[in-house]
């Protein structure tokens, strides 16, 4: 009984981390952001910018957005701590930030978001 108790778990613990990378699901929770923003190799900046390559890119950076002063003044470069905190709460982030979301409060989500992101380099190809 034991050891099927321990494999239980083990399956348990194991499925997490699988979850933790899902980027198709990560591609839902995308559906909220593309309100304002775009990935891939054809996006463009719209009411915010790309998102191609944002994992090790310096804030306020992209080519052709009109940045708020408080972001290009952050100097915040994005990895995936600091994006947690961003999107769990921009305006406390960054207060004077242009970005107008509530944030981003569930942590699952926000793990899912992430590894669909991660897969677009710098050009909207994906790695």
């Amino acid at each position: 009984m034991r050891s099927f108790m321990f494999v239980a778990l083990l399956a348990v613990a194991c499925s997490g981390e699988v979850r933790a990378q899902d980027a198709a699901a990560g591609e839902k929770v995308f559906g909220v952001c593309k309100t304002c923003h775009q990935i891939g190799e054809n996006a463009k900046n719209g009411v915010g910018p790309v998102l191609n390559g944002l994992i090790g890119r310096k804030s306020g950076s992209v080519p052709g957005y009109s940045y708020s002063a408080a972001n290009k003044d952050s100097g915040i470069t994005w990895d995936e701590p600091t994006f947690r905190e961003y999107i769990k709460d921009p305006k406390a982030k960054i207060p004077g930030t242009k970005m107008i979301y509530a944030g981003l409060k569930d942590e699952q989500k926000t793990n899912d978001l992430l590894a669909y992101l991660k897969q677009f380099d710098a050009d909207g190809k994906k790695k």
